[in-house]
């Protein structure tokens, strides 16, 4: 067999490096670019319209906002509003959706910058979407609101940012490896202090205010405000290599399905130097209050890039760096899904499609949906198929069936005349000719 390939969902004209997905929008926001440098590759943020076009979902591009000279790297999003890690600064975005009035299709696809969607290469299913999947006289609009310097490290660069459960504060984190907190939308700085000896690689804010931080000082530690709560000790009841060491890559906060109002927080861990023979790469599972570890798997000898989590806390997405990208069950750290090299470089994110808002529809029959994106400029889908259960009157009529069957089926081997002959008192053939008499 041929090895599995994920569809090509769309492709940019400029490197991809984050993504976020509007569920009541039905948005796929995809940003990257090609930096400063003056090599022609544009930086820009593309907002895609998601939609079901015969059983298939399809994205085609609905703005094009551009950057300038700076590319985005990494994206959060709160309602409307998008964080943008553009170089040292974090930029803040509103877009709106409307209604367009007095225009009809092809002025408004006019409007538009088309090179994507018609660059020689692409998938069918893009180039199909970009004719049909445009809603009649919807535009989007976005406007630049407040930006601020976030990291002050000789080279700087913000290489992480998200907001908390309400939106009204964000947290950076960057080379210079000290996290800063800002209100929003002003971005007045409201908290700052140093978590780790060099650069912060991600960090993840959860609902009671606790702050998670992994860094490249091997350690990944908790906050509460600028106080150190806790340091996270992954290999307490896992495996131990004492000429290996490891470091966090990614941290994210999770729902425990059924229990909203608990939490787990998730990480990875991958070797912290490239060996000829790389040693496994693991996710581990922790309560979301105590901080101590539920469970330690391998995830395999690729080294993980990117870590989602689905809304609902049940599944958990990976990206490597060589282009793979993997699906597992949250609850257990067992694989569903793996499509090795979709995009053969390095995946630089990945993100669930939401349960809510528009998100049931544009599932359809699947479990699941994972976006993910490349220095490749494509972004790809991947689909988990329903996990189809029987119902439970099912089973108890097939149980019910199974013993019907097994009576007669007894009834047939055992016929019913012989233990009738015996309790009744009738001479037994065989016992007749020994002269044994009646039994």
């Amino acid at each position: 067999m041929g090895r599995r390939r994920a569809p090509e969902l769309y492709r940019a004209p400029f490197p991809l490096y984050a993504l976020q997905v509007d569920p009541s929008a039905g948005l796929l926001i995809a940003a990257g670019g090609g930096g400063a440098a003056k090599t022609g590759i544009k930086n820009g943020v593309h907002f895609l319209q998601l939609e079901q076009i015969n059983g298939r979902l399809s994205a085609s591009l609905l703005h094009s906002h551009d950057t300038e000279t700076r590319a985005t790297m990494n994206l959060a999003l709160a309602g409307n509003i998008l964080a943008a890690g553009q170089d040292a600064h974090c930029q803040l975005l509103r877009f709106q959706t409307h209604q367009q009035k007095g225009k009809n299709k092809t002025e408004k696809a006019g409007c538009k910058e088309q090179g994507p969607r018609q660059r020689k290469g692409a998938a069918p299913v893009e180039k199909k979407s970009g004719a049909e999947t445009h809603q009649e006289g919807v535009e989007l609009s976005v406007e630049n609101l407040q930006a601020v310097q976030t990291d002050f490290s000789p080279d700087p660069l913000q290489k992480v940012v998200c907001f908390n459960h309400d939106n009204t504060l964000l947290a950076t984190g960057g080379t210079d490896g000290y996290v800063r907190i800002w209100k929003v939308p002003s971005l007045e700085k409201v908290l700052e202090f140093r978590a780790h000896e060099g650069e912060i690689e991600d960090l993840a804010l959860g609902p009671d205010g606790k702050l998670v931080t992994v860094g490249w000082d091997l350690k990944a530690s908790v906050w509460q405000k600028d106080q150190l709560v806790t340091q996270l000790h992954w290999q307490e009841n896992g495996p131990t290599f004492s000429n290996t060491p490891y470091r966090y890559q990614a941290c994210r906060f999770g729902q425990v399905p059924d229990q909203p109002a608990r939490l787990r927080l998730f990480t990875v861990q991958i070797p912290h130097k490239r060996l000829r023979q790389p040693p496994p790469c693991y996710l581990t599972a922790w309560d979301g209050s105590t901080f101590l570890p539920l469970r330690t798997k391998s995830c395999g000898h690729e080294v993980i890039s990117c870590l989602s989590v689905s809304e609902s806390g049940t599944f958990l997405g990976l990206g490597t760096v060589t282009g793979s990208v993997a699906i597992y069950i949250a609850f257990s750290l067992q694989r569903l899904y793996y499509v090795r090299e979709a995009h053969g470089i390095v995946v630089t994110d990945v993100a669930f499609l939401p349960e809510k808002g528009r998100g049931p529809e544009l599932l359809g029959f699947h479990e699941t949906a994972l976006f993910s994106v490349a220095v490749d400029s494509r972004c790809q889908l991947h689909l988990l198929p329903s996990r189809r259960s029987a119902p439970v009157w099912l089973l108890l009529l097939l149980c019910v069936g199974l013993i019907v069957v097994t009576i007669l089926l007894l009834q047939s081997v055992f016929p019913v005349g012989v233990p009738l002959m015996r309790l009744t008192g009738a001479a037994c053939p065989a016992h007749s000719k020994l002269g044994c008499g009646p039994v």
